[in-house]
């Protein structure tokens, strides 16, 4: 696997908020990353603090569960049923995106849209909501550790960043996570983008020759701004 692949999700950063107006009605789009339900439900409930007068704030959000399917939701908010908060969580599909929620305040502007029109109005403001907000991909790197004499340390480190950017099987997956320096020896925690060490076994052949390899340390999931 490498770097390009991933779950794409919403910046943990403050979303801007969009508007569109339809008819006199303000439609306010504002999207956020939220990984549980009651995360979901805390941020629709800020949108609706901080718009206390509007009239309607639907909404729709899609959190990941451990091991089962997505949860996906949406709220129409006294909307015509199917008008506001099913026109969102369609947008919210379409995007891939996961632990994210989209919520759209209405402000009413004294003109009837009709259903179609709603649909539509609903529609475009999660769009754009999303289109504006920031995003990014959760990538896993998988850990090794690799100890080695201080002696070594530092050159060993310097050869494997440098390493990290060249091309092949050891090339671009990998990178240098941190040094930690002993009395007598330094345990280098290097990451690669797949499960499989062959590619870094190799290369530490190659530089050690055969004195040190690699050994696995978990894992941990990063994002890269998209």
């Amino acid at each position: 696997m490498s770097d390009d692949a991933g779950t794409l999700t919403l910046a943990r950063t403050m979303q801007p908020e969009t508007d569109l107006e339809v008819k006199r009605s303000h439609f306010l789009g504002r999207a956020a990353r939220t990984r549980t339900q009651e995360e979901a439900r805390a941020f629709i409930a800020s949108v609706r603090t901080a718009h206390p007068t509007a009239r309607y704030h639907c909404s729709a959000f899609i959190v990941t569960v451990p091991g089962g399917r997505p949860i996906e939701r949406s709220n129409d908010d006294g909307e015509p049923p199917g008008t506001a908060g099913q026109p969102i969580l369609e947008v919210l599909r379409g995007t891939r995106l996961v632990e994210a929620t989209v919520v759209v305040t209405r402000y009413f502007g004294g003109t009837l849209l009709g259903t179609g029109g709603l649909v539509r109005a609903y529609g475009e403001a999660a769009a754009r909501a999303i289109k504006a907000a920031a995003r990014v991909r959760l990538v896993t790197r998988h850990l090794w550790e690799v100890r080695v004499g201080v002696a070594e340390a530092g050159w060993l480190e310097a050869e494997l960043r440098g390493a990290g950017g060249a091309a092949g099987p050891a090339g671009a997956d990998l990178a240098v996570e941190e040094t930690v320096w002993g009395a007598t020896h330094a345990v280098l925690t290097v990451s690669t983008a797949g499960p499989d060490p062959t590619g870094l076994v190799q290369l530490l052949a190659s530089l050690t020759r055969g004195r040190t390899a690699p050994e696995p340390a978990g894992s941990r999931v990063v994002e890269r701004p998209v």
